[in-house]
């Protein structure tokens, strides 16, 4: 990655922030511009469109469900459907409903939006530590793996996660993925199609012989199951560098002294931890808001005291929400350049027609659902995360991930993720503790007429059977419906449930073992499935029974 094009598209950036409107104004011109004669822009009259409130009128508001159909129908091989340039590859997510989203992707939006948000979102990380990018193989890459075994759509383009995306293929040499360059980190052709979970084993197995400096993680699951499979891998470790090998194949040169190094900081410590491999480890990027913000200060001590968190850029398979822009721990300004974006208040639903809001006319402290359009064919697409305002760079307001558009009801109380985050962010402040992890799940009542919340909580220290009065008065206090379905006693007080300190992270582990690559792996708030929560929550230690 070259760091001139990291500090050109930050100062692109930069420059945009005072001046929202304009960039907005001359971004969308661009889109309609490019794609008015599509399929689509032909349906919507995207020809006579010149204002962000004419686009409003000629154009709903569409989640990716919504915009399937025309998906689909590039998909089948008609031209010029969304975008005047045809997709070449699809973004895949599951998406909160499980299903696997297809999002187009086009050599513009890629050249346009895309990259050029990537090269941007690595500043902070390059100025505060000027060295971190300049040596690839001081860099473990957790997030990327552009030679992962690849999906294809119905019409055989590929069909994969943004991590997974070699950019070179898109003429951009300099946006390899840092870490993915160094020789050492090449998983060899002959286990190149092994399982997700023996990948990332690998990519453990060979950094241990390395000097790393910076773990690129992004998804915070990936950074908390680092050390974990550590600590359950490490064995494993030593007998593959003493051997030269790779899950027992000849691949590097035996090194016993590493081996004998790593094996004396299992026996003096009972276990190994990122530290003792890379005591030279100074940044990781990641994801530092909702559930990780409460468990990311503790895994970051297993990594070493001196390790700084820099805030990955916000972002779904849709598209580009914010980039960070400074040392701020969870926050960053909207990628004016790449999307033009509305935004719903958060506290009732998204619908087609709802009244949306620019970015000069958002209020601070507050929560929107995301609405955005950008030049790959998601024309004001509403995506299924939430952020809250908190504050402005120059005139362009700071966002932070707040939780997915996901709702549940016991008695009408619509809780929503972010209440629930709040909730529980409060109680852990009020009764003094710290969780390695949670989730909610919600028990109705047999008799249909209520319910009760519990919360499978692995904690940090010693639990506490206060957390869970606390949580309830603050389930109260961050959503009014709780509060009056507590009073009239159609909502029963939450449980909290104790679990294994490692149960959410062996089923992390499970879920990998399983064919899902680990940047897919996401906390979740409201766990969706019952199975995962019945693992959770019975999870005893090994041996145990």
């Amino acid at each position: 990655m070259q760091a001139e094009r990291v500090l050109a598209e930050h100062r692109r950036l930069l420059d945009s922030l005072d001046r929202p409107e304009e960039v907005q104004r001359d971004l969308l011109a661009g889109i309609l511009e490019q794609n008015a004669h599509t399929s689509f822009g032909r349906e919507h009259g995207l020809a006579k469109v010149r204002t962000i409130e004419e686009f409003r009128r000629a154009v709903p508001i569409r989640t990716h469900e919504a915009l399937m159909p025309w998906i689909e129908r590039a998909m089948d091989g008609a031209p010029k459907v969304l975008t005047a340039d045809d997709p070449v590859v699809y973004f895949s997510s599951s998406g909160s409903t499980g299903r696997e989203k297809h999002i187009p992707i086009t050599p513009t939006y890629m050249r346009r939006t895309f990259l050029p948000f990537y090269h941007a979102s690595f500043a902070p990380l390059l100025q505060t530590l000027p060295q971190a990018l300049a040596a690839p193989h001081a860099v473990l890459n957790l997030w990327q793996d552009p030679t992962a075994p690849i999906a294809r759509a119905r019409n055989g383009q590929p069909h994969i996660g943004a991590s997974q995306v070699d950019y070179r293929k898109f003429g951009e040499d300099s946006a390899v993925g840092p870490g993915n360059d160094a020789p050492w980190s090449r998983i060899p052709d002959e286990l190149a199609t092994a399982n997700p979970w023996n990948r990332s084993y690998y990519k453990l197995r060979l950094a241990a012989e390395q000097d790393i400096r910076v773990v690129i993680g992004v998804n915070p699951a990936m950074v908390a199951g680092l050390p974990y499979q550590l600590r359950e891998l490490w064995p494993r470790i030593v007998e593959d560098i003493r051997a030269g090998t790779l899950d027992g194949q000849p691949h590097t040169t035996p090194n016993p002294e590493r081996a004998d190094e790593i094996e004396r900081y299992a026996k003096t410590f009972g276990t190994v931890h990122p530290y003792h491999l890379w005591p030279r480890l100074s940044a990781i990027l990641v994801w530092n808001s909702a559930l990780a913000s409460l468990y990311l200060p503790r895994v970051r001590e297993t990594y070493g005291p001196g390790v700084q968190l820099f805030s990955a850029p916000i972002a779904s398979c849709e598209g580009p929400a914010g980039v960070p822009v400074d040392r701020h721990p969870s926050g960053a300004p909207l990628y004016l350049p790449g999307c033009v974006y509305e935004f719903v208040p958060a506290d009732g639903p998204i619908t087609a027609d709802s009244e949306t809001r620019l970015p000069t006319e958002l209020e601070e402290n507050r929560e929107y659902h995301l609405v955005f359009t950008h030049v790959g064919g998601m024309y004001r697409c509403a995506v299924t995360d939430v952020v809250r305002v908190i504050g402005h760079v120059g005139r362009t307001p700071r966002i932070e991930y707040v939780g997915r558009d996901i709702v549940r009801s016991a008695a009408g109380e619509n809780l929503t993720e972010a209440a629930a985050l709040r909730a529980l962010r409060a109680a852990c402040q009020d009764t003094g503790v710290e969780i390695r992890n949670a989730t909610y799940h919600l028990d109705p009542d047999e008799s249909g007429t209520g319910g009760r919340y519990r919360l499978a909580v692995a904690f940090a220290g010693p639990p506490t059977t206060a957390l869970a009065a606390a949580l309830d008065a603050r389930l109260a206090e961050h959503c009014p419906g709780y509060r009056s379905g507590r009073r009239a006693g159609m909502i029963a007080p939450v449980e909290v449930i104790t679990v294994h300190p490692d149960a959410f992270l062996r089923e992390w582990e499970r879920t990998i073992r399983a064919g899902q690559r680990p940047p897919r792996v996401k906390d979740r708030v409201f766990l969706p499935n019952d199975d995962a929560w019945h693992r959770i929550v019975t999870t005893e230690p090994e041996g145990s029974g």
